[in-house]
């Protein structure tokens, strides 16, 4: 009993901490600028820390280790997709977004087209992040309640009520420095699991290295032809699958959404972004490594089990490790858990603000009255998400597989909306919104009828909006021009 004292006073030190340097760190805060935008002061290397922390949550913390416990290292080939993704939006997103003094994602979309698609992307925005967020949450209150022994509702609100404090008050500069904390505590508990099992492995070294690359657990390089061309298509982790469905899925998520590009707003000019953009790619591939390698580790600490492998992972954390380790580990798993919802609470509030709020209802506004609205839409936001988490206490489906389903559904459509936008110089409002649209019917048809592996799925989407929206610029185009030579 006394070694739990250990772990609960580990976990209750470290809420306080974050909760202190949130507060803190962001203190001060006069205007829209400082709340939602760090006054554009936020050094790149904060930035590409916070990004890489905003982007794992207790899912990739949980389910990444699990996955190499059930297959092998095939998933570090989406990982390279990501960094090629990520350099994509460094050199064809970001300085179309720094033509301008852009405040939100979305901002763009208006000046390009106009405000009927800013406002439907930012709609879009916000219903995707919080039921994708909200499984998260729910993902994150798993492990509390089996370590407090309470109800999943009251873990929920704890993990959101610690998150909401310093948010409310400290606005992104205290989501971004918590979320660098964060990041090092999370990846930390990792390498620490790693070190430990090592430890506990009879034989050293090469002898694990032997048993787990027999096992066919090293591989990495899947080119996925040998089920043919719809086989091909149904696995998710080939050497091409993972390299484009990580580029489009990287492009999206950091190029339109608006959780990762609040953050690349907040640095001084285009080079800092755009080497946060780039960094964080590079950062990521060796965390996944990290992470695939403990479950790689596990495998050989355990061996083949009956058990889902999301599981694994916490089951080692409660039946292993030893009181103070675990109260790290569980201190790191929450670490992923706060940087996301942390994020996503400050995304949501600030496209909400920026995007409906102030283009419809606050022009006339001074400065105390927006932040004071901007805290009340934080605040909002916070609730909602406790709510969405709350609806998917009973859902048997794994998580991870959820909320990769919901965010599916949009991302291609946004991103093909946000290309049509910056290659097509002729695409008009309806164009975009119209493609955007056939997208989202496309997708809910291949994902209900699991036409294809996910990481397709972004690209489908983006094909079809920026296909439709192509045509149709094509068709008004000659009908403009045969009207003009009647």
């Amino acid at each position: 009993m006394e070694g739990n004292y250990i772990d609960y006073l580990i976990i209750i030190v470290f809420l306080i901490v974050i909760t202190t340097v949130g507060i803190t760190a962001g203190e001060k805060q006069k205007t829209l600028k400082d709340y939602f935008l760090g006054s554009k002061t936020i050094p790149w290397w904060a930035v590409c820390f916070s990004i890489v922390a905003t982007e794992t949550s207790t899912l990739t913390f949980i389910s990444i280790p699990g996955l190499a416990y059930l297959t092998n290292l095939n998933f570090l080939q989406v990982t390279f997709g990501y960094l090629i993704g990520r350099i994509i939006v460094a050199f064809v997103f970001l300085p179309a977004y720094n033509k301008d003094e852009l405040k939100t994602a979305y901002t763009f979309l208006e000046k390009r087209f106009g405000g009927k698609t800013r406002s439907i992307a930012s709609i879009t925005f916000l219903f995707t992040r919080l039921a994708a967020d909200g499984v998260r949450l729910f993902a994150t209150a798993i492990p509390l309640k089996f370590l407090l022994n309470i109800n999943y509702p009251t873990a929920i609100i704890i993990i959101a009520a610690v998150a909401l404090i310093y948010t409310f008050i400290g606005g992104v500069k205290g989501v971004i420095w918590t979320d660098i904390i964060q990041m090092f505590i999370y990846l930390g508990g990792a390498i620490l699991s790693a070190i430990f099992i090592l430890h506990l492995l009879p034989g050293g070294w090469e002898k694990i290295l032997s048993n787990v690359s027999s096992a066919g657990k090293l591989n990495i390089i899947h080119l996925g032809f040998d089920k043919g061309f719809s086989g091909f298509f149904s696995q998710p982790y080939t050497l091409i699958g993972g390299l484009i469905g990580g580029a489009f899925l990287s492009m999206a998520s950091h190029g339109t959404d608006q959780l990762i590009v609040q953050r690349l707003l907040t640095t001084k000019t285009l080079k800092d972004s755009q080497i946060a953009i780039i960094g964080s790619g590079v950062i990521v591939i060796l965390q996944m490594t990290i992470f695939m390698i403990l479950g790689v580790l596990l495998f050989a600490y355990y061996g083949p089990l009956k058990i889902k492998p999301d599981e694994i992972f916490p089951m080692f954390i409660i039946n292993v490790l030893p009181h103070g380790i675990r109260g790290i580990i569980i201190a790191g798993l929450f670490s992923a858990a706060l940087g996301t919802l942390s994020g996503s609470i400050s995304s949501l509030a600030s496209s909400t603000m920026l995007d409906l709020y102030m283009p419809f209802f606050g022009k006339k506004d001074d400065d105390k009255k927006q932040l004071r609205i901007s805290r009340l839409f934080t605040l909002m936001w916070a609730v909602l998400l406790v709510f969405s988490a709350m609806c998917f206490i009973n859902i048997s489906r794994s998580v991870v597989e959820l909320a990769l389903s919901i965010t599916s559904f949009t991302y291609g459509g946004l991103l093909g909306t946000f290309l049509l936008g910056i290659f097509f110089k002729k695409a008009r409002q309806e164009d975009a919104l119209a493609g955007f649209m056939a997208s989202i019917f496309i997708m809910i048809t291949v994902i209900s009828l699991g036409l294809a592996a996910w990481t397709w799925y972004t690209l489908i989407g983006v094909t079809a909006t920026v296909l439709i929206g192509g045509i149709l610029t094509g068709l008004s185009e000659k009908s403009t021009n045969d009207q003009l030579h009647v």
